[in-house]
């Protein structure tokens, strides 16, 4: 019987193994990898997750307190655009990056003839982030470009694609996405940055400016731009890929200033002046809008996985703390109070991860078809579950329903991920005690981070009206309420029944509520669409926790039955869907001090030890 782990044993939430004490992750994986994939990962996820948490998480502290610096000018006034970065920094880039958490998702790693999904570079993010959410972003963003340049780029960009995906940290060149510009924020139509044609120098010339441009110095860098007689709106932007600099010259371009930021410290955040800058053209004219969209969507699953990285080092931390901080006679975590906090916690990031991973999966789904379809990869060579079995046809019809429910599943697992990520390192912060405000301690640094989840790729509202764009657009809840209903079928353990009724109630009830939004008129839509979006998570959330505990549940060759995913699943439709009378105080509910150990320390649950009551006793 496993026991869980011993938090007290350790001194804080670093100098371990991050993989190793994530079992909510080493699950999720299992689950969205392919058998032969999983295999391969397995130790390379054990190295990575060490590196993480020893070097880069160590380095990443100093980072914080000594960021990258910009000289925009050199002494003799001339423009340098030099952006300077401490030593730490510079070896965590060359740890992660060798370690192939970008290369390994677009060429064949070693030991493999095909790469891995995009799923892999989004699960090494996740241990990422435990160290450092700021890095994070040049490593998401670098995988972005690289995803575009390989659905649209031609031979003249194909050296920056191999710079992109490089295992090698000397020829490797980061990614950046120039998006954002003063007047125009979310509503990336008013965009006025402009693109000319140069006949001299054979490539266009762009001028304007962006003014939030997070890896300044990318050598990879995407923007946006209109060129000559082009639409207004969305329909007339090109991309263009935009050197730092060409031939060791500074391209035509003025990195003002870097941003004076809370958090996020490590990535160089600040304001471009675009001079005439030479940029080259990606893909079709006036495409880039949908272009940027493909990349987009990988950055928003990026900010997901980050979310949850960032969830698992607060959740880390305050396990640890309340294991070893003592008050009146006994550690802290023997008190119902913190007891029940830390269950809702972990539930927490269970809920987040289950989510996230799941909408990385149909993400790969998707890439990987669309790989087989350019002859980039054969198709046997497509393993990713089951998803490319069965010959072209069926692959494509699933990868085009993979696609219309992860057009759904994306937005909302930023949007709530991100939200949740604030909350918990917020209370991180409080279960440290004065100690947690203190930059000396890393909750501090957790929180000014997270505060720029909700933010990046999106607001919660942006994100929002996306959720109903897929609905009405790609009829995204026609996939989404066949995911649900597949799942609760399979869902058959006495255990489950009572949850299983509740979420299939839920289930109902948003189906109608989807039924409603259709017909209603657009400001009626748009004013429910926060709502919508929290209730498609909660309801699909459940469903997948219900189908990863019916499958703990009847365990396997390597796995004795568990019911510990029973207990995490129930606590999560309890809390998401309670309608108890006095909130639940007058129910004699002792759920968290009765399975503290299991969901908390991963303790092993015989599902013979349980018994539960109909959820509305």
């Amino acid at each position: 019987m496993n026991d869980g782990f011993d938090y007290g044993d350790l001194e804080g939430g670093r100098h371990i193994n991050y993989w190793a004490f994530d079992r909510t992750l080493q699950r999720n994986v299992r689950r969205i990898y392919a058998p032969d994939e999983f295999a391969w990962a397995v130790p390379i996820l054990e190295e990575f997750g060490d590196v993480i948490g020893h070097t880069v998480a160590d380095n990443a502290d100093v980072i914080d307190d000594h960021g990258p610096e910009l000289e925009t000018y050199d002494k003799d006034g001339e423009v340098v655009n030099r952006v300077r970065y401490p030593a730490e920094q510079l070896e965590n880039e060359q740890l992660v990056y060798e370690l192939g958490i970008v290369a390994d998702a677009f060429e064949a790693p070693p030991g493999r003839d095909r790469p891995m999904p995009l799923s892999h570079n989004l699960v090494m993010q996740y241990l990422l982030s435990y160290a450092d959410v700021g890095f994070d972003c040049p490593v998401a963003m670098t995988a972005g470009a690289a995803l575009v340049l390989e659905k649209f780029g031609d031979d003249d960009l194909e050296a920056y694609y191999e710079g992109l995906t490089s295992r090698e940290y000397e020829t490797l060149i980061e990614g950046a996405m120039f998006l954002t510009e003063k007047q125009g924020g979310s509503d990336v139509g008013a965009t006025e940055t402009t693109a000319r044609w140069d006949d001299d120098a054979g490539c266009y010339r762009l001028e304007g400016e962006k003014w939030f441009c997070s890896n300044i110095d990318a050598q990879g860098t995407l923007a946006l731009a209109r060129t000559p007689h082009a639409p207004e709106g969305t329909k007339g932007l090109s991309m263009f890929l935009v050197p730092h600099e060409l031939e060791g010259e500074v391209n035509d371009q003025l990195y003002r200033r870097l941003k004076d930021k809370l958090g996020t410290i490590a990535v160089p955040t600040g304001e471009v002046e675009l001079q005439g800058a030479k940029a080259f053209l990606v893909g079709e004219e006036e495409a880039g809008f949908k272009q940027m969209a493909e990349m987009l969507n990988l950055e928003r699953l990026s900010n997901a996985a980050g979310s949850c990285g960032l969830i698992g080092r607060a959740l880390l931390e305050s396990k640890v703390k309340a294991a070893n901080r003592e008050a009146f006679g006994d550690t802290i975590d023997q008190y119902p109070l913190m007891r029940r906090d830390l269950v809702d916690m972990a539930v927490d990031h269970e809920a987040a991860t289950a989510f996230t991973m799941e909408a990385a999966r149909l993400f790969s789904v998707r890439e990987r078809a669309e790989r087989v379809a350019r002859g980039d990869i054969s198709l046997e060579d497509g393993a990713d579950g089951d998803a490319l079995e069965g010959g072209t046809d069926r692959a494509t019809l699933e990868a085009e329903d993979a696609y219309r429910l992860m057009r759904l599943l994306i937005p909302i697992s930023k949007a709530r991920t991100g939200r949740m990520a604030v909350d918990t390192a917020s209370y991180a912060m409080e279960i440290q005690g004065g100690n947690g405000y203190v930059n000396d301690f890393v909750t501090n640094r957790l929180l000014r981070d997270a505060q720029v989840l909700p933010i990046w790729e999106g607001t919660e509202n942006i994100l929002s009206l996306d959720v109903l764009r897929a609905l009405e657009r790609e009829a995204a809840h026609e996939p989404f309420i066949e995911a649900v209903q597949t799942r609760l079928e399979c869902v058959s353990h006495p255990l489950l029944e009572p949850a299983v009724e509740t979420v299939e109630a839920e289930f109902h009830e948003l189906t109608d509520a989807l039924a409603t939004l259709a017909t209603e008129d657009t400001e009626y839509a748009q004013l429910q669409a926060k709502e919508l979006t929290h209730y498609i998570f909660d309801v699909f959330t459940a469903a997948v926790l219900l189908e990863d505990a019916q499958r703990a549940l009847e365990g396997d060759d390597t796995h004795e039955p568990n019911a510990r995913l029973a207990l995490v699943a129930r606590r999560f439709i309890d809390r998401q869907f309670d309608d108890r009378p006095a909130r639940g105080v007058t129910s004699g509910d002792r759920f968290a001090i009765e399975h503290f150990d299991p969901i908390v320390r991963y303790a092993q649950v015989e599902p013979s030890s349980l018994e539960f009551e109909p959820a509305s006793s």
